[in-house]
C-alpha cells in the first residue's frame, strides 16, 4: 500500500509540475524529444538556472524544429589524438535551410559558475567557438565531463560551455550515434534529426512520470 501511496505521490507532483500546456512549469523546465534515425532522446531544459540558453533553444525548437537536423561529430577517446583532454560527446545542430542569416544570431555565454550546472552524463550543452558565439549547434555528454565547465581546461579559454538540460530517457540512442561510423571526428554519414519538438504529453507512461519526478528532485536536491 505504501508503494501504491508513493506511486501516486510522484504522479501527482508531476502533474502540478506541468502546465496546461503539457510542458513543465517555466519555473522548472521544460521537456523535449529529439527524434533521430537512431531511435528518440527526451530530454528536461533547466529554463531556471540557464534562461537565456534555453530560451534560445526552445526558440529554434518552435521556428524550425519540425524541420530537423542533423547529428554530424562524434567525439571519442580514440579520435582526438591532439587534445591532452579528451572528452566524449555528440554534436550536432538544427536545420537552418530556410531561416535568414539575419535570424541566426549568438547569444551570452551562460557560465557554469553563475547557472550552477555541471557537464554530467547526459547533459546538453551549447557547441560553441569564442565566448558568446553559440546559436544553434549543441552537443550531449556521455560520461561526466568536468573540463568542460567553467574553469576546464578543455577550451583554452577557462570560459566552459552553457549547459542547459540533461537527457532523461534515451542515452543508448546517444551512445549510438557516438559509436556510429565516422572519419575522424565526422559523422559519416551524419545521422539525421527527423524533428525536435516540446513534448506536449505525457502519453500515459508511468515510467516516464517517475523519470521526470526521479531526475527533478535528484537536481534539486545537489543545488
Amino acid at each position: 500500500m505504501k508503494r501504491g501511496s508513493l506511486l501516486l505521490t510522484s504522479i501527482l507532483l508531476i502533474h502540478a509540475a506541468i502546465s496546461v500546456k503539457g510542458q513543465f512549469n517555466r519555473d522548472t523546465a521544460v521537456a523535449i524529444i529529439i527524434s533521430t534515425g537512431f531511435g528518440d532522446i527526451e530530454a528536461l531544459l533547466y529554463v531556471k538556472q540557464a534562461p537565456v540558453t534555453c530560451a534560445n533553444f526552445l526558440d529554434y525548437v518552435d521556428r524550425v524544429g519540425e524541420e530537423g537536423g542533423t547529428f554530424y561529430r562524434t567525439v571519442t577517446p580514440g579520435n582526438q589524438p591532439d587534445k591532452k583532454v579528451k572528452i566524449e560527446v555528440i554534436q550536432g545542430g538544427f536545420n537552418l535551410e530556410h531561416l535568414d542569416s539575419t535570424e541566426i544570431q549568438p547569444i551570452p555565454l551562460e557560465r557554469t559558475l553563475i547557472t550552477g550546472l555541471s557537464h554530467k552524463d547526459g547533459t546538453l550543452s551549447m557547441a560553441r567557438d569564442d565566448p558568446d558565439s553559440g546559436s544553434s549547434e549543441f552537443f550531449i555528454c556521455i560520461g561526466d565531463q568536468p573540463e568542460l565547465d567553467f574553469g576546464g581546461k578543455r577550451n583554452p579559454d577557462g570560459q566552459g560551455f552553457a549547459a542547459f538540460g540533461r537527457v532523461i530517457r534515451g542515452m543508448e540512442v546517444v551512445k549510438k550515434i557516438q559509436q556510429a561510423p565516422s572519419r575522424g571526428q565526422m559523422l559519416d554519414p551524419v545521422v539525421r534529426i527527423l524533428g525536435i519538438r516540446r513534448i506536449i504529453t505525457l502519453q500515459g507512461s508511468m515510467d516516464r512520470l517517475k523519470g521526470y519526478y526521479s531526475l527533478l528532485i535528484t537536481h534539486y536536491s545537489s543545488l
